[in-house]
């Protein structure tokens, strides 16, 4: 437990920074975008290189994985049906809505919870890679499509996820990882000093969108707010444990395994996307800050239960 609040602590204590730089209008009001930018297209894709590059990957496919995965696609599945066939909205809002759902911070809370709950940071790998190689480049051919002018071939859709930093890199370190070559220090150091700017990066820009911010606020895109949230931080938890315990059978450990990852809230990255987008922002920025709150009790609840 004492994890849970020291990897939430260390989130909100970076974005409130970003917050007083915002307020005090140290930056500058195109800061939040730029420094966006700067995590998407340079220093997420560092820290993907370098962690995936040293992932042993005879541990990748395990039962809490399976069941991570099977809730996560189920949890955006809901919230895509909703908002499309319900409120008919379109690609993109549907898209961020979605991700927002789902899409987890397996980066800067899931890896010390991992470590300070779970024991074992290994069993946080599996669900950046799901996500990185799997959720994000469909989702962002999404985006990319929705933004885009005219009707795309089909050449052009294959070829957008290799056009896109965050794909490049992982699929250079899994490459890596994959040769069993083990890159010289002085090779990876520039990407780790990189790299190591992308979790605090995306929680600065975070924080620097807060100002003026309400949460709570009625608006059009209240509804998509509140499922988005709630999908995340009950339905996804709540389908590992049944999918885990009734299907899958998962001994206790890999089942907290599993509620655990599908707890974490939804991850900075979906703003950091938005903002890439220009798609969205004020829902994604919402959910992301709700999700934070809220993903806190359940993983309490889901700690007291099934410890």
């Amino acid at each position: 437990m004492g994890g849970v609040l020291s990897g939430f602590a260390a989130i909100w204590v970076i974005a409130t920074v970003g917050y007083l730089l915002a307020r005090g209008r140290v930056l500058g009001e195109a800061a939040p975008e730029v420094l966006g930018r700067l995590v998407f297209f340079v220093a997420t894709p560092a820290l993907l290189f370098v962690t995936l590059s040293r992932t042993s990957l005879d541990r990748i496919v395990t039962g809490a994985l399976l069941v991570f995965v099977v809730a996560t696609i189920l949890a955006a599945l809901i919230h895509t049906l909703v908002a499309r066939l319900v409120w008919r909205r379109g690609a993109g809002r549907t898209t961020i809505g979605a991700l927002g759902a789902s899409y987890v911070n397996a980066a800067n809370l899931g890896l010390p919870i991992a470590a300070y709950v779970l024991g074992d940071v290994s069993l946080v790998v599996p669900v950046l890679l799901f996500q990185v190689l799997l959720a994000a480049p469909f989702a962002l051919t999404v985006l990319d499509l929705a933004s885009g002018r005219g009707r795309p071939s089909p050449r052009s859709v294959a070829l957008l996820p290799a056009r896109n930093p965050i794909m490049i890199a992982s699929a250079a370190g899994i490459a890596v990882a994959a040769s069993g070559w083990t890159p010289p220090a002085l090779l990876l150091e520039p990407f780790e000093l990189v790299g190591a700017a992308a979790v605090p990066g995306a929680l600065l820009a975070f924080g620097m969108s807060v100002p003026g911010a309400r949460p709570l606020h009625p608006g059009p895109e209240a509804p998509d707010r509140y499922l988005a949230v709630a999908l995340k931080v009950i339905v996804q938890p709540a389908l590992a444990y049944l999918i885990g315990r009734f299907l899958f059978g998962l001994d206790d450990a890999a089942l907290f395994a599993a509620v655990v990852t599908s707890a974490l809230p939804a991850a900075q990255n979906v703003f950091v996307f938005a903002l890439r987008y220009r798609e969205s922002e004020t829902l994604a920025r919402d959910v992301v800050m709700l999700s934070t709150l809220a993903s806190a009790l359940t993983m309490i609840v889901a700690a007291v239960f099934l410890t």
